[in-house]
């Protein structure tokens, strides 16, 4: 049976090569600068706003946030990446500002009191079994005049990479995952299949990047 990734085993592994590669610091730049826009629109220069980091893993982009004075939730299924988190976020003087939650992304409702303005769901979807049912959970979390920032692994990019690389035989195979890349989803999502969830929960996109 078919099960949601839990990163308890190489979670060490998934810091150093995911958050501490040249490509995620680019990842990290861009993302950021989406999030400024978004904070613009939820006027946080004069609120603090209330964040659900969903799938946060070693919260990197929320600690940005918790520096501006705004307030998270962490949720994550990985009890060793919560554990790297909590340390992470000590060391840097924001534990206040934060709320641990050991938990799937799809339970998140039992654990919230109330809405919040934010909601950050990323690189979580592709390693999920079902991916819609939870972004539609995580979705009922935003408060109305909230957002959510949602980011997954591109189907479409899988195969320009797989093209680029001249991978051509895998991708007429249905790029089929190959164990030995634990770090690498094994399937992308297609960008307008995920867009139609979005817009089915009753959320307009107001922004796209990548």
């Amino acid at each position: 049976m078919t099960e949601d990734r839990n990163f308890d085993d190489i979670a060490h592994k998934f810091a150093k090569n995911i958050y501490g590669s040249d490509k995620g610091e680019i990842r990290q730049i861009i993302v950021w600068e989406d999030f400024l826009q978004i904070l613009s629109e939820l006027d946080a220069d004069h609120q603090a706003l209330q964040v659900l980091d969903a799938g946060g893993g070693l919260a990197q982009m929320s600690q940005k946030l918790a520096k501006l004075g705004h307030h998270v939730a962490l949720c994550d299924l990985s009890s060793e990446m919560l554990q790297l988190a909590k340390q992470d976020i000590e060391k840097n003087g924001l534990l206040e500002q934060y709320r641990l939650i050991h938990s799937p992304v799809q339970s998140i409702g039992e654990h919230m009191e109330a809405q919040v303005d934010l909601v950050m769901f990323h690189a979580v979807m592709e390693w999920l079994v079902d991916p819609k049912t939870a972004l539609e959970t995580l979705l009922e979390q935003v408060k109305p005049g909230g957002i959510a920032s949602v980011m997954f692994y591109n189907h479409h990019g899988l195969v320009y990479k797989n093209v680029v690389c001249g991978n051509i035989p895998h991708v007429l195979d249905g790029m089929p995952h190959r164990k030995r890349f634990k770090l690498q989803p094994q399937k992308g999502l297609k960008p307008e299949e995920v867009y139609q969830w979005i817009e089915d929960s009753g959320f307009s996109i107001c922004g796209k990047s990548g």
